[in-house]
């Protein structure tokens, strides 16, 4: 295939989910430093300049992966439950989006509110917070934690490995598994004791149910302190 022709192939194929989904695919493999437009147009058999008509440069690119992520969640259009069960379902949805590409997963920390997606998704979840008693500032403060643990809990599955090489991996881990069975059990018992978990997630959905359950049980603590607090001010 001649250039014109395959430019002319990419003038008619070529857009925006298209370049997205080639992105998220190589971070997948190979990880987010591998993501370069010169990599995509490789990849997606087109000029070097043709993704450069749906991006203007790399970084818009990753604001579109960011998009891209959030845009998996489907928030509800009413309310019928609790402002903490709700808040749940939709947490639960943020993480069921992000662990299917941990090696992107970070990108949506400061992108968030540079997308629709991200916007309604923000929305959403300050509209609980606050019919859950929280003021203006508290949202915010404690939207931002939530979203920082989640992506958190994603990008620092234990066990998981960037490499996608299964000898690599193998080794990593294997490294260190050695290095905690080497610490003395006198000294440091617990974490000996923890260190198969520390390793390796031996149940991922587990994992995940356990970090946003954690989640939301801190918010409901300090909905709670500050109902005492509250309390206590208008009894004196």
């Amino acid at each position: 295939m001649t250039s014109s022709n395959s430019e002319a192939g990419s003038r008619i194929h070529l857009n925006r989910d298209v370049i997205v989904r080639c992105a998220i695919a190589i971070a997948d493999a190979e990880g987010i430093d591998a993501i370069t437009i010169r990599r995509l147009a490789q990849e997606l058999n087109v000029t070097a300049m043709a993704p450069y008509r749906h991006f203007r440069d790399k970084e818009d690119l990753l604001n579109g992966i960011a998009e891209q992520l959030l845009a998996e969640i489907d928030l509800p259009k009413t309310i019928s439950r609790t402002w903490d069960q709700e808040l749940a379902q939709v947490l639960s949805q943020l993480v069921a989006a992000l662990r299917l590409h941990p090696n992107v997963a970070e990108l949506v920390l400061t992108r968030v509110l540079l997308s629709t997606p991200g916007l309604s998704l923000a929305e959403h979840v300050f509209k609980l917070l606050t019919d859950a008693g929280f003021q203006s500032e508290q949202v915010g403060q404690i939207g931002s934690y939530a979203l920082s643990s989640l992506v958190a809990l994603v990008t620092t599955q234990p066990g998981a490995v960037t490499n996608p090489d299964p000898e690599f991996r193998d080794a990593l881990l294997r490294k260190k598994r050695i290095s905690l069975a080497s610490l003395s059990p006198r000294h440091y018992p617990h974490i000996v004791a923890a260190a198969d978990t520390l390793v390796s997630c031996t149940d991922d959905d587990s994992y995940y149910a356990l970090g946003v359950k954690l989640v939301i049980e801190g918010i409901k603590g300090i909905r709670s302190d500050l109902s005492t607090q509250t309390a206590s001010i208008c009894d004196g």
